[in-house]
Parts: C-alpha cells; sequence; structure tokens
C-alpha cells in the first residue's frame, strides 16, 4: 500500500494520552510525606513534618528529618524480616520518584548498591521485582556521569543472571530489563511465530515479561548504529507484525507502538523507507483500530482502538500528533514515537515525580535538550509571563528540540 503525501507533523490537538491531563497534581512535600508515611506504618518511624503544636517546621529541619529516614530505610534494607526490607524499598522508592537526591545518594551509592545486590540475590520475588526498580531510580538520581555507571557495573551481571534464568520469578525477571538487547530479543523472540506460522501459547505472566522486554529493547535499538539498525528492521519488523494477532490486549499495543517506532527510524535514515507487505500490514492495524470484539473488556477496546488509530494514521501518512508536556514555566515536546518512548519510561519509573524531575534532574534534563535547571524567584507564576517571553522560550524550545533530533540521529551514525 502506497504511504500518501508525507502529512505535517504536530497536525493533531496536543494532550493526548501522555500529555499532563492524568497525571497527579500532588506536590513533593506530599509525595514525601506519603512515602515515610507508609514506612512508618511498618517500622514504627514516622516522618514528622510538623511539631507538637501543629505549626510547619523550617525547611532545614525538614530536611534533615527526612535525611533521618532515609538514612533508616537504607539501613533496613537488611533487617532480617522481609516484610521491613519491602517496606523499605516501597518507602525508598516513593522519595526516588518525587526528588532529586543527588547529594545524599552519591554518598551512599555503594552501601546502597550493596543492600539492592543483597535484596536481589536473597530475596523472593516481589522484593527482587522492588529493589530492581529502586537500583533504576538510584541510576536516575545519580544522573548520566561515573556514579551511575560504577554503580550499573556492580550489578550488571546480577541482572543478566536473573533475565536469563527460565526458573526465576517472572516478575523479577520482568522488572530487571537493563541488559544487553541480545538478551532482551533473547526474552520476547519467544512470543514470535513458529515455522508453521502459528503464534505460541500463551503462559501466565508470558506477555507481561515480553512487553517489558520489547519495551526495554525498543529504547536500545533508537542508539544503534544505521548498519546495525536495518538489520534489525528486517529481521524484526514481518516477526512484530505477526504478533499484532497475540490474545493479550496489552503486548499487542507494545508490538504496535513498537512498529511505529522502527518505522519513524527507517523513515529518518532513508525518506523512501517502506515496510514489507505494508497493505497487509495496514489492513491488520485497521482491524485494531476499529474492533469491537464484545469478549474483549471495554477499557480494553477503547485502549486498543485509541492506540492504533495512531498507528496507523503514522503509517499511512507519517502524520503524528504531537504533544506539549508542560512543567513549571517550561515544557517538551513529544514530537514522534523516539520521543514518546523516552518520556514514556520515565513517566512510568517517576510517575507523578515526572515533572519533577524534568525541570531539576540533570540526566533528565540533558536526554531532553533543556539545558542546566532554571533558578526562577520564588515569586514568579506561569500567567505572569508575558506574551512576548512566551514567544521567545517557545522559539528556544523549538530550536533546542530540532538540536536533540540531528544530535540523535547523528549517534546513529556508522563508526567505522
Amino acid at each position: 500500500m502506497p504511504r500518501s503525501k508525507k502529512g505535517k507533523r504536530g497536525s493533531g490537538k496536543s494532550g493526548g494520552r501522555n500529555g499532563v491531563k492524568g497525571e497527579s497534581g500532588a506536590s513533593d512535600d506530599d509525595l514525601a510525606s506519603e512515602a515515610m508515611s507508609h514506612y512508618s506504618s511498618a517500622s514504627e518511624n514516622a516522618l514528622v513534618l510538623e511539631d507538637g503544636t501543629g505549626e510547619a517546621v523550617d525547611e532545614l529541619t525538614a530536611l534533615e528529618e527526612t535525611e533521618d529516614k532515609l538514612r533508616q530505610c537504607i539501613d533496613d534494607l537488611t533487617d532480617k524480616s522481609a516484610k521491613m526490607r519491602q517496606a523499605a524499598l516501597e518507602s525508598l522508592r516513593l522519595v526516588f520518584s518525587s526528588r532529586v537526591l543527588y547529594d545524599f545518594l552519591t554518598e551512599r551509592r555503594i552501601t546502597l548498591t550493596d543492600c539492592l545486590e543483597r535484596c536481589l540475590k536473597k530475596g523472593g520475588g516481589e522484593e527482587q521485582a522492588a529493589a530492581a526498580t529502586l537500583f533504576v531510580l538510584l541510576c536516575v538520581q545519580l544522573g548520566g556521569g561515573d556514579e551511575a555507571e560504577e554503580c550499573f557495573k556492580m550489578i550488571r551481571p546480577l541482572f543478566s543472571a536473573i533475565l536469563i534464568d527460565g526458573g526465576a520469578n517472572v516478575s523479577a525477571r520482568q522488572s530487571d530489563l537493563v541488559r544487553s538487547m541480545s538478551q532482551l530479543e533473547g526474552v520476547f523472540m519467544s512470543s514470535y511465530p513458529n515455522r508453521e506460522g502459528a503464534l505460541p501459547a500463551s503462559k501466565p505472566g508470558h506477555p507481561a515479561l515480553c512487553s517489558a522486554a520489547l519495551q526495554a529493547w525498543a529504547l536500545l535499538v533508537t542508539l544503534c548504529p544505521v548498519s546495525r539498525l536495518a538489520v534489525l528492521l528486517d529481521l524484526h519488523l514481518p516477526k512484530l507484525q505477526a504478533c499484532l494477532e497475540s490474545s493479550d490486549v496489552n503486548y499487542r499495543i507494545v508490538v504496535g507502538e513498537t512498529i511505529a517506532l522502527l518505522v519513524e527510524l527507517g523513515r529518518d535514515i532513508d525518506e523512501d523507507f517502506e515496510v514489507e507487505d505494508s497493505d497487509g500490514l495496514c489492513v491488520s492495524l485497521k482491524g485494531l483500530a476499529t474492533d469491537s470484539n464484545k469478549h474483549r473488556a471495554k477499557n480494553d477496546r477503547r485502549k486498543q482502538r485509541s492506540v492504533f488509530r495512531e498507528v496507523l494514521h503514522y503509517i499511512e501518512n507519517e502524520d503524528f500528533q504531537e504533544e506539549k508536556i508542560r512543567f513549571g514555566v517550561e515544557g517538551i515536546y513529544i514530537d514522534g514515537w523516539m520521543r514518546r518512548l523516552v518520556y514514556d519510561a520515565f513517566k512510568d519509573l517517576l510517575e507523578s515525580g515526572v515533572r519533577h524531575h524534568l525541570q531539576f534532574n540533570s540526566l533528565l534534563r540533558d536526554i531532553f535538550g533543556l539545558g542546566a535547571p532554571l533558578i526562577l524567584d520564588a515569586g514568579v507564576k506561569v500567567n505572569k509571563i508575558s506574551r512576548f517571553e512566551k514567544h521567545l522560550f517557545n522559539s528556544a524550545a523549538f530550536k533546542a528540540r530540532t538540536k536533540l533530533r540531528n544530535k540523535v540521529r547523528d549517534k546513529r551514525a556508522d563508526v567505522m
């Protein structure tokens, strides 16, 4: 099926499924308080942000008390009680996702990494999954420098061992997806059709594991050199198209989004790139975009139709529904499948804290081309910025966005 004339990117309305709508507006202090309150229910150590009269304590005292409780959480990761360790992991996860703690964690990164390694080795499936998630958050907190790389090298062998161990807990394997592309392929390719073209029978927990592996693999694909990318497109696009017939709705959606990403990357390196059997692909996508099967849950049908309408529209017209994510006086544009994939990965990890990290976390700001964190007067409000200032900001954001996309393309250039 020939592609129609190239559409204008960003022609859709902003504020889609990954936009601001639907994200929590809870403040950072609320999230930290919630985390410590959660922890206190198990450890009987509550974080108190008010004095005995109910009046708020000063910010410095609150920070000191927060750090004291964080130290206690880290100590409790070595407790004999699995319940205590699990509570500590959950409390640390909530705080790590809602605040930037670079200085505090830099001094304790080795200790914390050792504790998480112990949880991964000796804990049950839920504890392993929680420890893996917390380790990813630790790397996000430490940024893209030597500290994060040092911690990653310490724990990567253990992650790899869990991922390739077919007998390991499914929940743990699903969370431990920080490893090479070949290992990830070994997981999700088990969902590919056999020689007769039939999809394998689905085992409990297997679609979720394949979804997580495919999403992690897709992130790494965006950094591949052009020569390697061409091989991956030829190998995986036909097989992924067959996986659109999977019985699991969430896996079908991940497959559809991955197909759109691969097509976008293919078009980035070759304007005339076409999908093999594009007619068959569009027929499959159209069927999923209009699916009204009453045997499926209503919410699943709605979600599936929404995603596959976007995928079909992009495959046919190369038109992507642009979104703008606002935080403070800044914002980032989601103008393609690659950028959406990266943003969604951080949003899934950081949840309602993603805006805070976009404002203050150097790693996220570097990835999205935002530069150093802005330092604004506390009295500055978004609605007090003049229209001219907004125009200047939007112009600068557009230039930064274009520069970042070109930079990413350059990173995928062949290196001899």
